[in-house]
């Protein structure tokens, strides 16, 4: 048997070409999260964090190319890229502040979409504007706001939004939820096929 499950290798390989469409060199951390389980993480290019968990067996944290994962998997762990992982990670689980139905977050990231396709074609107050500075302005937007039962206030942004529909992990069905998390800075949105995490100010790297 191979390092992972011939039930683990669609959604492994589903997780690596998203993240690989998005950054053609980005990396994967492999991370042991439990008897037979592996943590896929990867960093997407607007600063978020993401993260599914696999039928798997590592013997520790290793990187590899996402590219590398796509192919057919053999017994041994792609070759490792640990110098090329400079992201730290969240404490998980995480606290849950909120749960949402996974329609409003939908709803969210259509009206995202829509917003970015008008503003490119028409300007903003009749002038136009650049694709990155909309690009930029539309991710930190925080169109979802929750608040704690000691009342602290948890904004979700747009990076968040987007990084759980552009990874496909947001189920569509009418009893589907979304859990907005929090560890420490970190902010998370949970939902059925994996989770999105940032931490405010950007993910730091690791000193």
């Amino acid at each position: 048997m191979g390092w992972l499950a011939d039930s683990g290798r669609t959604d492994a390989r589903a997780f690596a070409a998203r993240v690989a469409r998005l950054d053609p060199g980005a990396v994967v951390r492999l991370r042991p999260a439990g008897e037979g389980a592996v943590a896929l993480w990867s960093r997407l290019p607007w600063g978020v964090l993401v993260c599914r968990g696999v039928p798997a067996w590592v013997d520790r944290d290793r990187t590899v190319a996402a590219r590398e994962l796509l192919g057919p998997v053999d017994e041994r762990v792609p070759t490792s890229r640990d110098t090329d992982w400079r992201w730290s990670l969240p404490p998980l689980p995480g606290t849950v502040v909120e749960r949402i139905p996974a329609a409003d977050v939908l709803r969210v990231g259509a009206a995202a979409a829509a917003t970015l396709r008008t503003a490119a074609a028409e300007g903003v107050g009749g002038r136009p504007v650049g694709s990155r500075m909309l690009r930029d302005a539309l991710l930190d937007h925080e169109p979802i706001v929750v608040t704690t039962e000691g009342g602290r206030r948890i904004p979700v942004s747009q990076r968040l939004v987007q990084a759980v529909i552009r990874m496909g992990f947001v189920a569509d069905g009418s009893g589907d939820f979304v859990d907005v998390r929090i560890s420490g800075p970190w902010t998370a949105l949970a939902c059925a096929y994996g989770s999105a995490w940032h931490r405010g100010g950007g993910s730091p790297l690791i000193g």
